[in-house]
């Protein structure tokens, strides 16, 4: 759930404090836990605990202002061609400085490093998305391991988050595709694999 970004986090700020892109550190946590649980508190994202954030902190990317951690995001591997960007948020006051940008640009490169095929979000704020190249695809097109995070959220059966994808290498995403999916054209959707029917 990544839904504490809004799409003014893209704006770039004249004058704004110098910003510090960065892979989180161990002295992360607590800011990146407060951060998150901030957002969770309103229903925007899951809450994390010490536990989680410890045993994740390498997905971690963080942006800082001075000695100030104003924004995290995570990139999570689900398989050796596919990514999540998760627990995206910014701080409120940061919002208008460029942030979101900075944070999805650095984990849209570390993607590219693994030499993955596609990254993918759940979000609230699609324009966000739209603005660095996803596209909003049909939630049900991508893998179900995907989706346990929403197993413990409280929207699970009635869920109003939209998914996005933004394929990196668009030739090895066809060719590591099943042979069982097939794309399906959709003028809303990008196509992804969707089960083909008996």
């Amino acid at each position: 759930m990544i839904s504490a970004v809004h799409e003014d986090a893209f704006v770039a700020s004249h004058g704004a404090p110098p910003l510090t892109v960065r892979k989180a550190a161990m002295r992360d946590v607590r800011p990146i836990l407060r951060l998150i649980n901030d957002y969770a508190a309103l229903g925007l994202m899951l809450p994390r605990t010490e536990f989680e954030l410890s045993e994740a902190i390498r997905d971690f990317t963080v942006v800082t202002s001075g000695r100030d951690l104003v924004g995290c995001g995570a990139l999570h591997f689900y398989s050796p061609t596919l990514a999540e960007i998760r627990s995206l948020a910014v701080r409120e006051q940061a919002k208008t400085h460029g942030v979101g940008r900075k944070l999805v640009e650095a984990l849209l490169a570390e993607a590219e490093q693994y030499e993955l095929d596609a990254v993918f979000a759940f979000t609230y704020v699609v324009e966000f998305f739209h603005k660095v190249g996803f596209q909003a695809v049909e939630r049900g097109a991508l893998p179900l391991k995907a989706w346990k995070d929403c197993l413990r959220c409280p929207k699970f059966q009635s869920c109003d988050e939209v998914a996005v994808l933004r394929i990196l290498r668009p030739d090895h995403w066809v060719e590591a595709l099943p042979e069982i999916w097939a794309p399906t054209p959709d003028d809303q959707l990008i196509p992804v694999p969707t089960p083909l029917l008996p």
